[in-house]
């Protein structure tokens, strides 16, 4: 039980409370709960096991009660007879973007809509088209929505599975008949989104430990049990293969395994060229080749450098340039999590977080980072509790007051002013430039009216690039990871207009976001674009998500020197041209 848990359930049933009509206030209570229990900075779940929550303002008595029954019991019945009163299809229905409970609602009664199949047909018929508040547009997005989501059905976001992924490899890893064990495939390859997870381990008893695999509490299902080779899932859905191999066939598996599959072909024909074959197992003399038998390997890097290869990283094993980089010693060597000193982009409960101001720096000195950028949204994000012009100031003066306070205790931290502005339709911005002065560095990001043609979106983002007040772009292009495709944009003429006025793009490492692509950074960095690895952190723990933004970063080839969130606070506040605090 956690307290994301309780703030779903609560989540959720103001959702089918809105769905039933219920009374407004009502609804609100449930929401207004869920928001307390994420932003309440002591161990809420054991306070309402304990069913000691009197006294936290939020949480009425009748919370109280059902977080009480929920933390102690694993369920709560008012939440299980709500749901019970609708289809379990009608859930599918949230997944869908675009379809709040409003919209679900008016289907549901007007159209008996109890299904995503269902909610295509009546839209492929004209059906939904004909409801108030619908139209024509609505019913076509609704289908590109379900595409969408049809699209990426059986896919999970990296930061989704990487919880999962390692505590299994933990477990594994003290297991007495383990040897080594990793993951591979397209986890190890840190690509954004995974099918599947593969786990390798090395083991001189293989049977005993796949038995012991498939019997562990995080197996739902059974797909394949053999005796070296087993397929579950997970709860999530999540299929995890798990291969056990012998010490001597790890390293030539593990290459094998992890991919990606075009890497592979380029590393067989250049064994094939040695007079070798290349396998998931092992490297043997091919056939009529005078080649002499290869040896043992010991790791990867063994094997690649009998390759005549430096040794490649996974993240960068795609067949993007990385063989001929690594034939040539020309492989660059890449930031790694140690490196930064720093990150930008952060949110408080000002606006849309669930910490306060002092909570996220106190969280950001325990990582040992020497400065924090908090960047809270701007008026235009209403929806976010976007900071108008005299709040904005006001937590200038507290960023200011609590810098201040560190200094005299001798602490090596600073906080930095920033806000996350606006671009507006028009490219403008949020704040004037009186204002935007006023900060110490200024993330631009798009929160709206994100169907505009390509080139109305390009021609928004080069004029926020160009502006001499913004220091940053925010999520580039948009997209949320399973849930909606990137907006229209050439990104090649955006990272131009960065690259001419020597604004910083963002890598937002929120796992709902990795944007800007990595598939982008190689021709950024070309162009002497520099990056910023941010969180986008909107509570304390969220600024772990640095851990997903280096392996994305590490996936398009950034070294330490072009992301600007590795210089020390000396260097950032040069960098900035701020005078330290004295």
């Amino acid at each position: 039980m956690t307290r994301e848990h309780l703030a779903d359930t609560l989540e959720e049933i103001a959702l089918l409370l809105e769905l039933k009509g219920e009374n407004p206030f009502k609804i609100r209570a449930y929401r207004t709960g869920a928001e307390t229990v994420l932003q309440f900075p002591g161990d809420i779940v054991s306070l309402a096991r304990d069913g000691k929550l009197e006294g936290i303002k939020g949480l009425g008595e009748a919370l109280q009660q059902k977080l009480h029954e929920l933390a102690s019991t694993g369920a709560l019945a008012f939440h299980e007879k709500l749901k019970a009163e609708f289809p379990p299809g009608l859930f599918e229905l949230f997944d869908i973007q675009g379809l709040g409970p409003k919209k679900i609602k008016a289907l549901y009664e007007s159209l008996a809509v109890d299904s995503v199949a269902r909610l295509r047909e009546l839209c492929e018929s004209g059906a939904v088209a004909t409801l108030p508040g619908f139209g024509e547009k609505t019913a076509s997005k609704i289908l590109e929505a379900i595409s969408f989501r049809e699209k990426n059905s059986g896919s999970f976001r990296l930061g989704d599975v990487a919880a999962p992924v390692e505590a299994m490899l933990e477990a594994l890893r003290e297991h007495p008949d383990c040897l080594r064990a990793e993951a591979a495939g397209s986890y190890r390859r840190s690509k954004e989104t995974v099918h599947d997870v593969d786990l390798l381990v090395s083991t001189g008893k293989p049977e005993k430990i796949i038995d012991w695999f498939v019997a562990q509490p995080w197996t739902v299902r059974v797909i394949a049990h053999g005796p070296t080779k087993a397929s579950i899932n997970l709860s999530s859905g999540l299929q995890v293969d798990l291969r056990a191999v012998s010490n001597a066939e790890f390293a030539c598996a593990l290459v094998y395994f992890t991919g990606s599959k075009e890497h592979n072909v380029a590393l067989r024909g250049r064994a094939a060229d040695l007079g070798y074959t290349l396998n998931e197992y092992r490297l043997a003399v091919r056939e009529g080749s005078d080649a002499p038998e290869a040896p043992l390997f010991e790791d990867e890097g063994h094997l690649y450098r009998f390759l005549g290869l430096d040794y490649i990283a996974p993240e960068l094993r795609e067949n993007s340039g990385e063989i001929e980089a690594a034939e040539e010693g020309d492989l660059p060597r890449l930031i790694e999590l140690a490196n930064l000193r720093g990150t930008f982009h952060n949110h408080t409960v000002a606006s849309d977080g669930r910490n306060t101001l002092e909570e996220m720096a106190e969280a950001a000195i325990e990582l040992g980072l020497q400065y924090l950028g908090i960047a809270d949204h701007s008026k235009s994000s209403f929806q976010a509790n976007g900071l108008d012009e005299k709040r904005l100031r006001s937590q200038i003066s507290e960023i200011r007051a609590l810098n201040l306070r560190f200094r005299e205790e001798g602490t090596r931290f600073r906080i930095l002013a920033g806000s996350e502005v606006d671009i507006l339709k028009d490219g403008s911005l949020d704040f004037d430039d009186e204002l935007l002065g006023e900060l110490d560095y200024v993330v631009a990001s798009v929160h709206n009216a994100m169907t505009l043609s390509e080139s109305a979106m390009t021609e928004r983002l080069i004029r926020a690039a160009s502006h001499p007040k913004v220091t940053m772009l925010g999520h580039l292009t948009g997209r949320l990871l399973l849930e909606r495709e990137p907006y229209a944009v050439d990104i090649p003429s955006v990272i131009e207009a960065c690259a001419e006025h020597g604004t910083v793009i963002e890598l937002n490492c929120n796992p709902w976001r990795l944007d800007l692509d990595w598939r982008w950074w190689k021709h950024a960095v070309s162009r002497g674009v520099k990056c910023a690895i941010n969180p986008d952190a909107h509570r304390v723990d969220q600024l772990d998500y640095l851990s997903f933004g280096i392996r994305l970063a590490r996936k398009g080839w950034l070294r330490r020197e072009d992301v600007v969130n590795t210089l020390d606070l000396a260097g950032i506040e040069e960098w900035l041209g701020l005078f330290p605090i004295e």
